[in-house]
């Protein structure tokens, strides 16, 4: 069994106890700090010490233990918390997710930042108590084979043994430093459910640890009993990568066992009555003093673990997204599968199949079952994305010496996790934004009639078929004279004629701030134009509202998945386009009243005493033997990006559920195309961007105007306000 095979659960587990860690040191009130928070925080760094030691990551683990010691001085009251103590152990906590990704990159971490985090954390423990926290050497950061590498192929059991052993000794000289007379002691582990292989595997560590003085059972129950000086927590630690917490169980053995003395055939049950019997009789000052909230903790944790297990197996498994992937596309597939049948029993004679079409219509429905089960495995929910702020705003708020309340809602809603990897950027961008240019200093705010404490808000929901995302803070709100100053300076087309909604928009051009001078926060014009065209490129877009005074609003609108959406087929001429079906609002027939001629062949449409942009889809996307004749066509009335358009078809074909295939990546970008997906017959339908559409509309008017000649002066067959 090689050890590097389990190296990939040790990274992940250890990414998330980090993220645990550095949320409830945020969390952490430094005035009265909450015991289970401080408990947790501590086995967050115990765990990660004894899986580092077992798979070799030096570095890793004398950090870790730097930090773990440190940590449990401040949960026994030893080290009084403050602000500064919690950014040092924020710190520690970053540099051990540097480490982190070194080792999960197969390369050696930077030795002079942990040279620098050794000292850091070294002087905090003397500073604050005068006494050192290291457990001895830092470990020689000389050239080593690679993290994935194992360095000899033909013994990779013997390197990891050597690298637990080492472990354990770091481990068993840790607890003696707490219990200067502790001595051996004689500990029974059961491996519940462990296969063959991986038992060989942890007998060979626990082999590394102490003395195996006995082993029994079989692949259900196994137990083996340990001479050892490392506690039952460091041992359930270096384990726990390797199979599951509840897997495992560790306790005192009921009396001394020699080597060629079997385990007891009793029950655990009456070995655990018989070791309380005699614990009294073996409660020595050693004894007692190994008992440290080390082990109490775990134990504790582990109880409850055991009791989760008897009532249940495990809820959870572990699942590559690349294997999620792909029983995605083969869901797809077999949506595209299932239309092709569609379409050809719908050309049958209903009378003499009636058996194939209900057997059809059977297959439809459990076929969109299926899909619905396989794209909620790929759905997150958004405290994925919202954990990460609460580090962000602490840090640039002290920064910008502003009080700022974080505030998050809607963290279980959920996304799918292709879309939370994408939205954080964005996100960070909108973050920073409004923490350095929305909300005012405590000074400014107090002298404004407000508390001195700003509020940001992230908050998720579902709307519709879409995921709607908002940023809100309370702060001094956008300056529309500002802006459009600034617009007009940098030559951005502005007038003082637009509206608010056009207003905050100009703030998403490129090179766009109002920022007075460059900070290393913002002020160079860069990452809300990058905002734009990131969640553009997801199928979104971004709103904003604002009120001098009151505060901003910033709202992305995101499809739940890429995937596979519900569309809206048209036709045009004689091809067929498919309209997402969350743009449609409604469609009708114009009338010659309704519709108005504007300066540059613009026309508009007037629904309810609202004058939309009219939008021929056959001149947009150049397609031939279409309906010219405006009023026999149908107005299909769509909103993108929070305006509204009067896109004009030949035909509206009925609803259907898609797969969307990227047609950037199988051809290239298309002007007003968002994606295509395959229909029931086989050929391949676009999918429309509304937003696109518009742009490339209004490009093309423009070069026929060129191309004609044509003035700006305005010919219009109707009047109209165009205020």
């Amino acid at each position: 069994m090689d050890i590097t095979d389990f190296y990939d659960t040790f990274f992940e587990e250890a990414e998330e106890l980090l993220g645990d860690m550095e949320r409830h040191l945020l969390e952490l009130d430094v005035e009265d700090p909450d015991d289970e928070q401080l408990n947790a925080i501590f086995r967050a760094a115990h765990s990660i010490k004894g899986g580092a030691g077992t798979f070799g990551f030096d570095v890793l683990q004398h950090t870790t233990h730097l930090l773990e010691n440190l940590l449990d001085h401040t949960r026994q009251g030893e080290l009084p918390l403050r602000r500064d103590i919690v950014d040092t152990f924020l710190e520690a906590k970053d540099m051990l997710h540097d480490q982190l990704n070194a080792y999960r990159n197969g390369e050696e971490p930077d030795p002079e930042a942990f040279d620098r985090i050794c000292k850091t954390l070294q002087q905090l423990a003397l500073d604050e108590m005068g006494k050192s926290v290291d457990g001895g050497e830092a470990p020689t950061l000389a050239p080593t084979t690679s993290a994935t590498e194992p360095e000899n192929e033909s013994a990779p059991n013997t390197a990891s043994a050597t690298v637990a052993k080492e472990s354990g000794e770091a481990a068993a000289d840790d607890e003696s430093r707490e219990a200067p007379s502790a001595e051996a002691a004689s500990l029974t582990v059961t491996l519940l459910g462990v296969d063959g292989e991986n038992r060989n595997l942890l007998t060979e560590e626990l082999d590394q640890l102490g003395d195996i003085l006995a082993q029994a059972g079989d692949d259900d129950r196994y137990e083996v009993t340990l001479s050892t000086t490392a506690s039952a927590a460091d041992i359930e630690a270096v384990m726990c990568f390797i199979v599951d917490d509840d897997q495992v169980e560790i306790r005192q053995s009921s009396g001394p066992v020699t080597a060629d003395q079997p385990v007891s055939e009793t029950s655990s049950d009456d070995q655990e009555r018989a070791a309380a019997d005699e614990a009294p009789a073996h409660d020595t000052q050693a004894t007692r003093q190994t008992t440290q909230p080390t082990e109490e903790a775990a134990a504790s944790d582990k109880g409850k673990a055991k009791t989760k297990a008897k009532s249940s197996e495990s809820s959870s498994i572990r699942v590559p997204v690349d294997k999620v992937d792909q029983i995605i596309n083969l869901v797809g597939e077999l949506i595209i599968t299932q239309s092709m049948l569609d379409q050809t029993v719908s050309e049958l004679d209903d009378v003499n199949n009636s058996s194939l079409n209900s057997g059809v219509s059977l297959l439809q429905r459990n076929a969109r079952d299926l899909q619905e089960a396989v794209m909620s495995i790929r759905m997150v929910p958004m405290d994925y994305v919202f954990s990460r702020f609460p580090r962000l705003v602490r840090d640039l708020a002290a920064k910008l010496d502003k009080d700022i309340e974080l505030v998050t809602q809607g963290e279980s809603t959920e996304l799918d996790k292709s879309l939370t990897e994408r939205i954080i950027d964005p996100l960070t961008h909108l973050v920073r934004n409004s923490l350095d240019h929305g909300i005012e200093t405590p000074d400014k705010r107090e002298a404004a009639g407000k508390s001195r404490a700003g509020q940001l808000t992230l908050s998720a929901q579902h709307q519709g078929g879409n995921i709607l995302i908002e940023v809100i803070d309370d702060g001094a709100g956008l300056s529309r004279d500002k802006i459009l100053a600034k617009a007009q300076a940098n030559g951005v087309p502005a007038s003082e004629n637009m509206s608010d909604d056009d207003v905050w928009q100009l703030i998403f051009d490129p090179g766009f701030s109002t920022a007075d001078q460059v900070s290393d926060v913002s002020g160079r014009g860069v990452g809300m134009d990058v905002v734009k065209r990131n969640i553009q490129a997801m199928g979104g877009h971004v709103e904003i509202q604002s009120e001098t005074g009151v505060g901003t609003t910033t709202r992305i609108v995101l499809p739940l998945t890429l995937a596979i959406l519900d569309g809206m087929s048209i036709k045009v001429g004689n091809e067929i386009f498919i309209l997402p079906l969350d743009a449609v609002l409604e469609s009708l027939q114009p009338r010659d009243e309704d519709l108005y001629a504007m300066a540059g062949d613009d026309i508009l449409m007037k629904v309810r005493d609202e004058y939309l942009p009219v939008i021929a889809v056959n001149e947009v996307m150049d397609v031939p033997k279409a309906q010219t004749n405006l009023t026999d066509c149908i107005a299909v009335i769509v909103q993108g990006e929070g305006r509204r358009y009067a896109l004009l078809v030949d035909e509206l074909l009925g609803q259907q559920q898609v797969v969307v295939k990227n047609l950037e990546t199988n051809y290239r970008k298309v002007p007003g195309v968002s994606a295509a997906t395959i229909l029931g017959d086989g050929s391949v339908a676009l999918i429309l961007d509304i937003t696109g559409m518009h742009r490339l509309s209004r490009t093309k008017k423009e070069a026929r105007q060129l191309q004609q000649g044509a003035t700006n002066q305005p010919v219009p067959f109707k009047e109209v306000d165009e205020s």
